[in-house]
């Protein structure tokens, strides 16, 4: 284990990109809550702020961090990887509902300029209507997962950095789609059902637990670039892979029952009365910050 560490830590540098990008998403996030408490003491809770901050520091553990040192050697890390940028960082996003401070942290001559035409435009609106319904965000979560878990996609990956770089912004961005159905943050309309979001939550875990049983009882390495990767942690290149089926298969289950329990109970408990727990109240209330997005 000492081995493994120091190799990441002698073979680790700051990612000066991707680290600026985030520390500026936070700060701007920042910038606009405290805006609206400011003006709306009520509008968005401390604990949002905090969720969005660490789901931004969980993208950069993913990504930034000295874990992404091991990943060309263990399937493992790699699949920790993943988990934290579809399973862990989108929800914490979405909890701290970003559109509101978000538009405010912004210049608000960009807002006014870029963001406002943008979003009043019809097209914008229609897509984004779109790209929110379940079954598109199910289908694209599970394209993502599928898609860059076969082995040619995988591969390439390990061999490119850029596509590499595609590849975790491409399970980041299915994260976040994947979650918006459950969370609902402000403005999502969160028309459908919610008793449908049990569901949704339980067909999602379908693939996961397929590839991750395939991982874990296939009985050989899938995928071949780890056979020839150093012995970090003197594990074999297929206990590595059982390992990383395991780990998904657990955390999946775990991250997406939660939310069933808690939306199961939660339902039953209003018997179907509407359920807008997870969304801000100020977004909900006439008069609210929110109406500024129909101002930009």
């Amino acid at each position: 284990m000492e081995t493994a560490l120091r190799y990441a830590r002698e073979s680790w540098s700051l990612p000066l990109p991707v680290t600026i990008a985030l520390i500026l998403a936070a700060l701007v996030y920042l910038r606009g809550w405290f805006h609206l408490r400011q003006a709306f003491p009520g509008a968005i809770s401390v604990w949002r702020a905090a969720a969005f901050v660490c789901g931004v520091f969980v993208v950069w553990i993913a990504v930034g961090s000295p874990l992404g040192e091991l990943d060309e050697e263990l399937l493992s890390v790699h699949m920790v990887q993943h988990l934290l940028l579809m399973t862990v960082a989108p929800p914490l996003l979405l909890l701290g509902a970003p559109a509101l401070p978000l538009l405010h942290g912004l210049p608000q001559i960009f807002s006014q300029k870029v963001l406002g035409p943008f979003l009043r435009w019809s097209v914008a609106q229609r897509l984004g209507r779109v790209m929110t319904q379940p079954v598109f965000c199910w289908l694209a979560a599970t394209t993502t997962l599928l898609g860059w878990h076969h082995p040619a996609a995988f591969a390439l990956g390990l061999e490119s950095h850029s596509w590499h770089e595609v590849e975790h912004a491409s399970f980041l961005a299915a994260g976040l789609l994947f979650w918006w159905p459950v969370i609902r943050p402000w403005p999502n309309a969160g028309r459908q059902a919610r008793w449908s979001i049990v569901l949704y939550l339980f067909l999602a875990t379908l693939p996961c637990d397929a590839l991750s049983a395939f991982l874990v009882f296939c009985g050989h390495v899938v995928y071949t670039p780890y056979l020839s990767a150093p012995r970090l942690f003197g594990v074999s290149p297929l206990r590595d892979q059982a390992f990383a089926g395991a780990l998904m298969w657990v955390s999946v289950t775990f991250a997406y029952l939660i939310p069933a329990v808690f939306l199961t109970t939660h339902f039953l408990s209003r018997a179907g009365g509407e359920d807008d727990r997870l969304i801000p109240t100020a977004a909900r209330s006439p008069g609210n910050p929110g109406a500024s997005l129909g101002q930009l």
